[in-house]
């Protein structure tokens, strides 16, 4: 059983950055690979960064690439999403996540069992 709970969302200019953390409380934290998804009003969730339970291999959705990088700290409990140069399009409730290290896949929410509440991310134009 893990516990996500996001934080570091808020309002920011285009071309912004900000940082979101996830700590995660629960056993085992470092043999869970990470996640973050969003959902914009209206819109389909959209899977955006995973990373591996070592750290060893990331995942990032087109619409990321170059501007979004995922880390962990397992001595931490923590996984950070920083977000550059954003856009309005990024605009969404962000949500963290967390499945099992076993999985063969980790680059799609099906592979994610463990979900946060979300924190909310602004981008005005």
């Amino acid at each position: 059983q893990v516990q996500l709970v996001e934080s570091g969302g808020g309002l920011v200019q285009t071309g912004g950055s900000l940082r979101l953390s996830c700590a995660a409380s629960g056993r085992a934290f470092s043999l869970y690979n990470m996640g973050w998804s969003r959902q914009a009003p209206g819109k389909e969730r959209e899977f955006v960064a995973a990373i591996r339970w070592s750290g060893g291999d990331t995942y990032y959705a087109d619409s990321a690439k170059g501007r979004f990088t995922i880390s962990r700290d397992n001595a931490k409990n923590t996984v950070l999403l920083q977000m550059n140069s954003l856009k309005p399009s990024d605009t969404a409730v962000y949500y963290c996540a967390a499945g099992p290290g076993t999985s063969v896949t980790f680059s799609t929410s099906r592979a994610y069992g463990y979900w946060g509440q979300g924190t909310q991310v602004t981008v005005s134009s």
